[in-house]
């Protein structure tokens, strides 16, 4: 399994960031389904852990989960970014940029 590029990578002769370039699709959202996956609601599937679309608010399975839902969403609608909905995590992911942030990126102030 590859691990994903942080969002600043730091070695003792060079620093380099690393930017998302899909931070201008964050839209204000609510999530969709707030109880779970929206998808294994509706079929009665179970899942591991939930991610949050920055874009629309889809409520996605992890890939750790039987049914990837999460991911499923992105390569069908194309939204970059998602956030952990663990109560506990605040984290986030892009994508196409392959990236993770240790705190979910947000719309500016």
């Amino acid at each position: 399994m590859r691990l994903p590029r942080r969002g600043a990578c730091v070695d003792s002769r060079v620093t380099t960031t690393l930017t998302c370039t899909h931070l201008n699709q964050i839209r204000d959202v609510s999530p969709r389904t707030p109880d779970g996956c929206e998808e294994c609601l509706q079929t009665g599937s179970t899942w591991v852990h939930l991610r949050e679309c920055l874009t629309c608010g889809h409520v996605g399975c992890c890939d750790s989960s039987p049914n990837r839902h999460a991911t499923a969403h992105n390569r069908a609608v194309h939204h970059p970014l998602i956030k952990s909905f663990q109560p506990d995590e605040s984290w986030g992911y892009c994508y196409p940029d392959d990236l993770f942030f240790e705190e979910a990126p947000a719309l500016p102030a």
